[in-house]
C-alpha cells in the first residue's frame, strides 16, 4: 500500500479506561437515549430539535453554547426536546478546509488524530456531565464509533455516506436512534433502502471482527435538500416532499415511521438566517395533513454563539468556520416560536 505507517492510535478499550464516565453520564445517556428513542417510537408526542454549530471547533465555545440552552430547554421542555449537535468531523475529502476536532483540536494546526480523539471523548462527556442533554454526532466514519458508543444519544448518517454498505450495516448494531440522510442526488428511495438495511440485523465483518447486529428499529430519514446536475441546491421540504415520504413510508411498511427536516445545507442553501422560515412552513404542513404530523418527528438546525461563519484564524468567539450557522439571539427566539406553533 502507498502509505505512510506514523502511529498506532489509542484504542477504545484504553481510551475509555483513561476517561471513564461517571454514573451520573451513565444514568443522563441511558435517560435521554429512551427519551428520543420514545419520540421515534411514537411514545412522545414532543419534536426532538437536533441543534448546534456546524462542527464543534472549540471546546471552550461549544460549552458555552450547549450551556445557554440548559434554561431554555427547562421552559420548552413539555413541547421540544433539545439534543445538541457536537459534529467532531467534517467530510473533507478534497484535502481542502477543516477536517473537525477529530482530526484537528487545533484548527489552525495541521492533523493530530491521536489527540483529537481526547479531545472529541472529552467534550462530549463535559457536554453531557454539565448540560444533562443527551448529545448528537455524526457517523462519518463507522470504525469510530466505539470511541464514543457509550455517551451518544443520537446518530446522523450523513448524505454522502448513506448509500455506504459499512455506514448502514453499524447503524443496525447501535443503541441510539439514527437519521439517514437523502442523498445529494435527493433520492428517496437511497435513503430508505439504507433506513430498511439498518432496521434488520446482520453479520458483518467490523474492526476485524465477525459481528451481528440485532438490528435498529429507530432508524428514520432525515431531508437536507439536494443538489440537480447543474450543481444548484434544491429544497425538499414542501408540503408535496413530505406527503411523498408518506407514501414511500407506506409501501415499504418499515418500523417507525419518522423525519426529520434538516433546515440548513440544501433546504436554505446553506443561508442558516431561512431556518425559522422553513421551519415555520414545516409546522403548517403538519397541521394541515395528520400524515404528515404523524411522521414529523423533528428538526436540525445549524447554530451558534454569531452569526455566520468566518476563516480560519479570525479568531471571532462562538463564530462558525465550517457553514454559516444562526447566532444565538436568533436561536432562543426560534426555539420559543416553535414551542408556541406546536
Amino acid at each position: 500500500m502507498n502509505m505512510e505507517f506514523e502511529k498506532k492510535l489509542t484504542i477504545p478499550k484504553e481510551l475509555k479506561e483513561q476517561f471513564p464516565v461517571s454514573e451520573k453520564v451513565k444514568e443522563t445517556v441511558e435517560k435521554r437515549r429512551k427519551e428520543i428513542n420514545d419520540i421515534f417510537g411514537g411514545k412522545d408526542n414532543r419534536i426532538i430539535l437536533i441543534i448546534g454549530p456546524c462542527s464543534a471547533d472549540r471546546e471552550d465555545a461549544v460549552m458555552d453554547y450547549i450551556l445557554r440552552l440548559v434554561p431554555v430547554q427547562e421552559k420548552v421542555k413539555d413541547k421540544i426536546l433539545i439534543c445538541p449537535r457536537i459534529y467532531t468531523n467534517k467530510p473533507r475529502t478534497t484535502g481542502a478546509g477543516y477536517k473537525g476536532l477529530l482530526h484537528q483540536p487545533n484548527p489552525e494546526e495541521k492533523s493530530d488524530i491521536f489527540n483529537g480523539i481526547i479531545a472529541t471523548r472529552r467534550l462530549h462527556m463535559r457536554a453531557v456531565e454539565e448540560s444533562g442533554f443527551g448529545c448528537a454526532d455524526e457517523m462519518l466514519y463507522p470504525e469510530n464509533g466505539r470511541y464514543l458508543d457509550d455517551l451518544l444519544c443520537y446518530t446522523a448518517v450523513g448524505a454522502r455516506s448513506v448509500e455506504n454498505q459499512q455506514h448502514r450495516l453499524t447503524a443496525s448494531g447501535v443503541e441510539s436512534a439514527v437519521g439517514m440522510k437523502n442523498p445529494t442526488s435527493g433520492d428517496f428511495s437511497v435513503m430508505l433502502n439504507a433506513i430498511l438495511a439498518a432496521q434488520h440485523p446482520h453479520t458483518f465483518i467490523f474492526r476485524g471482527w465477525e459481528v451481528h447486529s440485532k438490528g435498529n428499529e429507530y432508524a428514520h430519514a432525515i431531508l437536507r435538500g439536494y443538489t440537480n446536475k447543474h450543481g444548484e441546491n434544491l429544497p425538499n421540504y414542501h408540503y408535496e416532499d413530505l406527503t411523498r415520504l408518506c407514501d414511500m413510508y407506506d409501501k415499504m411498511e418499515l418500523k417507525n415511521p419518522g423525519v426529520v427536516v434538516d433546515t440548513n445545507h440544501s433546504n436554505s442553501n446553506k443561508k442558516p438566517l431561512e431556518q425559522p422560515r422553513i421551519i415555520k412552513e414545516v409546522l403548517n404542513s403538519a397541521r394541515e395533513n395528520d400524515r404528515i404530523r404523524a411522521i414529523l418527528k423533528g428538526f436540525m438546525v445549524e447554530s451558534y454563539i454569531e452569526d455566520g461563519a468566518q476563516k480560519i484564524g479570525e479568531g471571532v468567539y462562538g463564530k462558525s468556520i465550517t457553514d454559516p450557522c444562526l447566532g444565538w439571539d436568533k436561536t432562543e427566539r426560534l426555539i420559543y416560536d416553535i414551542a408556541e406553533l406546536l
